[in-house]
């Protein structure tokens, strides 16, 4: 892990404890919506294998294993070893520990054989990945020919007004609201500026291409404050 991943590892382990709570308020409780939709677009429709990358707190894991049913199996990957602490407490609590499986690693270099899971997801982890594209070959590496990738992460919403509206709110607000929360301005700079310079949607579908998907689509959410990527192996 080189000292760039480090740094975004340890930033994440710092607002670990207050991270969901965050979520939930910066979000307005939508991002549960988000969650939903995007595993919605995961293959198979039941059971499976399936890697959450940048697991975080492990909310898309939980998603897939109410979605999938059992037998489902999920690998969470993440670099951040306190948000993994805490994902794999939230799975006992929920009683789906005995379906999804930590591991600490980065995006860009994956402990799994090539081909192994049914579809592999990403939200709002992959702009934090420090080499995306290689992050994605990885993603399309581990699953199986004809799986799914699937990758929801912030955009900014399109049209004169509601564009400069989400701007403020993003860039002014959202970092304030943060930092009082969890005394930890620095990250909630991070996350406007790391969405700021994120590709654009026709951009990152060619990214997404280049990585090794085909038929890849894209998809706004709640005006298009969200993206939903759609790839297949």
């Amino acid at each position: 892990m080189d000292d760039k991943n480090r740094a975004i590892g340890e930033m994440f382990s710092r607002i670990a404890p207050m991270y969901d709570l965050l979520n939930r308020l910066l979000s307005a409780g939508i991002d549960r919506q988000w969650r939903r939709a995007a595993v919605a677009e995961m293959s198979p429709a039941l059971g499976g294998r399936h890697l959450d990358l940048a697991t975080g707190t492990a909310d898309m894991a939980l998603e897939i294993v109410r979605q999938k049913r059992k037998p489902v199996f999920i690998a969470g990957a993440d670099i951040s070893p306190e948000m993994l602490r805490i994902g794999r407490s939230k799975c006992v609590k929920a009683g789906a520990d005995a379906h999804v499986f930590f591991v600490r690693a980065p995006g860009e270099s994956l402990p799994f054989r090539d081909a192994v899971f049914d579809s592999a997801c990403v939200a709002f982890g992959i702009r934090n990945i420090v080499d995306r594209s290689l992050g994605l070959r990885e993603m399309c590496r581990v699953v199986r020919p004809g799986g799914r990738i699937v990758i929801l992460e912030f955009s900014m919403p399109q049209g004169r007004i509601l564009g400069s509206l989400y701007r403020f709110y993003f860039t002014q607000v959202l970092p304030r609201i943060g930092a009082m929360a969890s005394s930890n301005r620095d990250a909630y700079q991070y996350l406007p500026e790391s969405v700021l310079a994120f590709p654009k949607p026709l951009e990152f579908k060619q990214i997404m291409l280049a990585a090794g998907c085909s038929s890849v689509t894209s998809r706004p959410l709640t005006f298009g404050i969200v993206t939903l990527y759609v790839g297949t192996r």
